[in-house]
């Protein structure tokens, strides 16, 4: 916080430097208007972001405005947002923004070490160096060094019948909201269905194809990727699971099963882990996966 006494020598540093003359009123007044601002109530300004855009009828006098919110329930689309001439209203720009930023966040960010230590999981990491890179590198994204390799083999349980591995991908924040449900639901399910499972772990700046390396080093019947997807201002915390029957490196992407949406606003995270889990089995027992699966 500033205190009157240094807002007055910027004030009048900053008159200065422009060449200009400053009396006593001018810097009095300057002081006064920039100490309103800084006491303003924030409490009384709304967080867009907490207000449900389906729940919005932003359309002025619509002709049936039930239609028009019932249409609005069936979509996260920004469906009837209105306009000032040719330009988005001031709250649709903000709440673009917002969400905007959301998406970034989950992009940029990494997933908590507390979250991964909860979950007992060792992490591992892919060639990119940093979050750069891995953006605009996706072919490292799906490789690893020699010394990851072999932290792979020594810590995981070799030949097992499914390996589940978690990679941050797109979004770590999609990692964060639903590892903590989704991955027991699908230990428990496989579990139920007499199916061993692998040792999980973390793979951090990881693609899709990196899980046909853990098939390969592990030798796994079934590989389970579980990665956020790519954020969107509908929602950052997307995750989506590919699944393959003794995945391999190259091989076609007609070889995996994706189970996508998995969110808040999708398919929650347990209903989808208990999915996931029978899926793994459906694999095993038709030894196939893709568009070789029959569900």
């Amino acid at each position: 916080m500033v205190s009157e006494k240094e807002l007055r020598e910027i004030v009048e540093q900053v008159i200065a430097e422009l060449g200009g003359k400053s009396s006593k009123d001018m810097i009095e007044q300057v002081v006064q208007e920039c100490t309103d601002i800084d006491n303003t109530d924030n409490s009384e300004l709304p967080d867009i972001t907490t207000i449900d855009l389906k729940k919005q009828l932003l359309v002025p006098n619509p002709e049936n405005p039930e239609e028009y919110l019932s249409m609005k329930a069936k979509t996260p689309a920004r469906v009837g947002v209105w306009r000032a001439g040719p330009r988005y209203k001031t709250e649709t720009l903000l709440r673009f923004r917002a969400d905007h930023a959301v998406a970034m966040d989950a992009v940029f960010t990494n997933v908590s070490e507390e979250i991964l230590e909860e979950m007992n999981l060792f992490t591992v990491k892919t060639k990119c160096r940093d979050k750069d890179e891995y953006l605009t590198r996706p072919d490292l994204g799906r490789k690893f060094d020699d010394e990851e390799i072999k932290k792979i083999k020594d810590k995981c349980k070799l030949n097992p019948q499914v390996q589940i591995v978690v990679a941050d991908g797109l979004s770590s924040t999609a990692i964060e909201a639903n590892i903590k449900d989704i991955l027991p639901v699908i230990n428990q399910g496989l579990e139920g269905y007499g199916v061993n499972t692998g040792t999980p772990f973390f793979i951090k700046f990881g693609r899709v194809p990196s899980m046909d390396v853990v098939s390969e080093v592990t030798k796994a019947d079934v590989t389970c990727l579980l990665v956020g997807e790519r954020p969107g201002l509908a929602t950052g915390e997307s995750m989506s699971a590919y699944i393959a029957y003794k995945s391999t490196v190259g091989m076609p992407e007609a070889r995996r099963t994706v189970v996508s949406n998995i969110h808040q606003g999708g398919t929650a995270a347990v209903e989808a882990g208990a999915h996931i889990a029978h899926v793994i089995k459906e694999m095993l027992d038709q030894k196939a996966s893709g568009l070789d699966l029959e569900l």
